[in-house]
């Protein structure tokens, strides 16, 4: 039965954050997609729909107390690892990727999910553990086993981006969990090796567009012509913006993928640095808050998944605007809440319901 004294502890601050940062990316979408020729339901509208669907998932998630997650975490991790077995086998491709499952009135992305299945998993590995001195290599060997089978899935649908954000959770929930120094060197120097037998999996599309980050001018009318039309877009915008509706790059359709990946450059060309530095600050709110909701926790296990959470968020941000101004190679990663896409807004509000859980039931024992 749902305690009705849970109310009184609802947080309101984050889940007026959440709107508000959801509100300003659909009017971006209108400016951002309003050249379009006009569709049976704009890309804005849609993604209200996906607000509203995300919104209803993310209350109902605060219904049920957060701590039976922990009896259901392997279960679940096990089902998303079969979903992404399946995609290999009968997944649906698209522009040379194959990541989605056909379920007839909706695609399903099994890689996004893992971002919340791996908090889970390893949110119950780490509160049943814990070393006064921090984890060592055998300590670690569960976490790594646990991370590396659905990388190495995702990895090969290809979905690079995913992946890197999946290893990018992990490695956050590792560090708070702890980490002996002599173990993180080792780390990093198993790291730089990484590196160089990464590159050699990666698929050639993949290289040419690290080789772009590097110098997007080696190719500007082919892979450099994402990153050099999105600076052009920031830069223009100067310190006001050209106006709402009034950027060049985005209405005369210079910059691709602008209700998506770019949405962002779109949003720093209308409303220049000003804008783009409340909205900054605005998700600077938003992750502090998860620390916060992650801080105030009464368990373990709580204080896990809100840290999981907040790192998905952190280093979704972090890659996509990093992305968008030149700072990253471009890895098809979206901005929470922002960019257009349906998976993607689903998945941020299911880890908002995490964090409103958590909230609600730090006064409960």
């Amino acid at each position: 039965m749902f305690d009705r004294r849970l109310l009184t502890h609802f947080d309101w601050v984050l889940l007026f954050l959440v709107c508000l940062i959801a509100g300003i990316g659909i009017l971006n979408l209108y400016s951002a997609t309003s050249s379009w020729e006009a569709e049976l339901t704009p890309v804005y509208v849609k993604q209200f729909y996906w607000l509203c669907i995300g919104l209803s998932i993310a209350l109902a998630l605060s219904l049920f107390d957060y701590r039976h997650l922990e009896y259901f975490a392997m279960p679940l991790y096990v089902v998303n690892i079969m979903l992404l077995l399946l995609v290999l086998v009968a997944g649906k491709t698209s522009m040379g990727a194959t990541r989605w499952l056909n379920l007839g009135f909706f695609n399903l992305q099994p890689s996004e999910l893992m971002k919340i299945m791996i908090i889970f998993v390893l949110a119950r590995h780490y509160n049943h553990r814990d070393p006064l001195l921090g984890f060592d290599l055998r300590g670690l060997l569960t976490p790594f086993a646990l991370l590396g089978v659905p990388t190495l899935l995702i990895m090969k649908q290809p979905d690079l981006g995913t992946a890197m954000l999946v290893i990018f959770i992990a490695a956050s929930i590792a560090l708070f969990a702890g980490i002996q120094r002599r173990t993180l060197l080792t780390l990093g120097v198993l790291g730089i090796g990484a590196v160089y037998a990464g590159w050699r999996m990666l698929h050639g599309y993949q290289k040419e567009r690290i080789l772009t980050f590097i110098n997007p001018e080696r190719d500007p009318l082919g892979s450099g012509y994402h990153i050099i039309q999105s600076k052009i877009a920031v830069g223009s915008g100067g310190f006001l913006g050209k106006g709402f509706m009034q950027g060049t790059q985005s209405q005369l359709s210079f910059l691709p993928e602008r209700h998506t990946d770019f949405a962002f450059s779109v949003f720093a060309e209308e409303w220049g640095f000003s804008g783009s530095l409340i909205l900054v600050l605005l998700y600077l709110l938003l992750v502090s808050w998860g620390i916060y909701v992650a801080r105030r926790a009464n368990d373990r296990f709580g204080m896990y998944i809100a840290l999981g959470v907040t790192a998905m968020l952190f280093w979704h941000i972090v890659v996509n605007l990093g992305m968008v101004i030149g700072l990253l190679p471009v890895v098809g990663v979206p901005l929470p809440l922002f960019s257009y896409g349906g998976t993607s807004m689903v998945t941020t509000m299911v880890g908002v319901g995490l964090l409103l859980n958590i909230s609600m039931r730090r006064f409960m024992f």
